[in-house]
């Protein structure tokens, strides 16, 4: 039994190969393969457990994304009682559901040969700060 540890949209999942995975919407079209590359922990039988300080630096996980979907429907409802204020609204959180294809740094040459190009896993948008928007505005 082979599995690890990754770190994805500020959270950590146990992962196996062939395990398919909810994970925080990532922007990769569907069929196109991802690599995390945040690995903190391997466990492999025989040769046991390997750690990351804070990450290992030549392990990457690999995978395919299978789809892009959205969640159930929440429900947020605030109310005061006496000062007639209701105010009801919805959310779907959107995830991708990725399957794992391999585990290690053998599995790199493989997924190259078959893509061009391998895709980064982008878990966060990184907005502009206000001083750069204040910057392009002058």
């Amino acid at each position: 039994m082979k599995f690890a540890i990754i770190q994805t949209g500020g959270k950590q999942y146990k992962v196996q190969e062939g395990q398919s995975l909810k994970v925080e919407k990532l922007d990769i079209e569907e069929g196109k393969p991802v690599t995390f590359d945040k690995v903190l922990l391997t466990y492999e039988e025989g040769k046991g457990v390997t750690l990351g300080k804070p990450f290992l630096e030549s392990i990457n996980v690999y995978g395919q994304v299978v789809e892009q979907a959205k969640g159930p429907k929440i429900i947020v409802f605030k109310y005061k009682p006496k000062k007639r204020y209701r105010k009801k609204t919805g959310h779907r959180q959107r995830y991708t559901l990725v399957k794992i294809t391999g585990i290690g740094s053998e599995k790199a040459e493989k997924i190259e040969k078959e893509v061009s190009e391998p895709v980064k896993a982008k878990s966060t948008v990184k907005k502009p700060s206000v001083r750069a928007k204040a910057k392009t505005r002058s």
